[in-house]
């Protein structure tokens, strides 16, 4: 997934998490459908494209450690663990805030 769509739909709704954790809805929240639901509809390719990308970091884990470069083994590891901290927190996390949004706002 390239990063400005992520950065267009899968991250903003994030940013209503400290509103909903205090129990604030405002029909202004609901601008975060259309975002949620493109998320939704993206996910299976952009986990596809995180296979892809993690299959390459694994090579590089390996070139690395082989070169002597610890440096490179450990950005790649911050890497993998940053795209699965995607894939079972952050993606999940914005599809739900849209799902809550719609029940509480009757959307």
């Amino acid at each position: 997934m390239p990063i400005k769509s992520e950065e267009k739909y899968a991250l903003p709704p994030l940013g209503l998490l400290p509103a909903l954790a205090e129990g604030k809805v405002s029909p202004e929240m609901a601008q975060v459908f259309s975002m949620t639901d493109t998320l939704k509809a993206e996910l299976p390719r952009m986990l596809d494209e995180h296979q892809v990308i993690v299959a390459a970091l694994k090579k590089l884990i390996e070139a690395a450690g082989q070169e002597g470069k610890p440096e490179y083994v450990h950005f790649a590891e911050k890497l993998m663990l940053h795209a699965q901290n995607e894939e079972e927190v952050a993606y999940p996390t914005s599809i739900l805030i849209g799902e809550y949004l719609k029940l509480k706002l009757g959307a």
